[in-house]
């Protein structure tokens, strides 16, 4: 994995950590896409994406990175293959523990243009389903 992507992993982790959005927005590519485990379809575009980041930001309780990994895998968009960054996580929802890892996918400039989330178990991804949904009709989003 190149420096400047491990770079901004590192940023991303400490500004998610720190609850900074304005520190997450400067990582993201314009036309980033989100892919979430409750939702089959991907969240596009810079604002949008971040707009999902604050009511993950207000949802997740104790929210923490325990794991970092770095390799390479294929873009959802085209399939090609780009440096990626694997941050294992934990937090609870509404009183569910939760298990998850963040996919962040770099462009050549170091950005991440693709997210994906994946969690478990499924009794907390119902509960981070139906949090998410009550974040972004609060926020006018969904």
């Amino acid at each position: 994995m190149r420096e400047r992507d491990r770079q901004t992993a590192e940023r991303f982790r400490a500004a998610v950590e720190k609850r900074d959005l304005t520190a997450v927005e400067d990582l993201f590519t314009e036309d980033i896409r989100f892919y979430s485990p409750v939702k089959f379809t991907p969240f596009e575009g810079r604002p949008m994406v971040l707009g999902l980041f604050g009511v993950l930001l207000r949802i997740f309780e104790d929210f923490r990175y325990v794991g970092h990994f770095e390799g390479t895998a294929e873009t959802s968009t085209d399939g090609t293959e780009t440096p990626s960054a694997i941050l294992a996580f934990r937090a609870t929802v509404d009183g569910k523990q939760i298990h998850g890892i963040d996919q962040l996918q770099f462009d050549e400039a170091g950005r991440v243009k693709e997210f994906t989330v994946m969690v478990r178990p499924q009794s907390a991804v119902q509960a981070l389903g139906q949090a998410v949904l009550t974040g972004l009709q609060s926020e006018g989003l969904a």
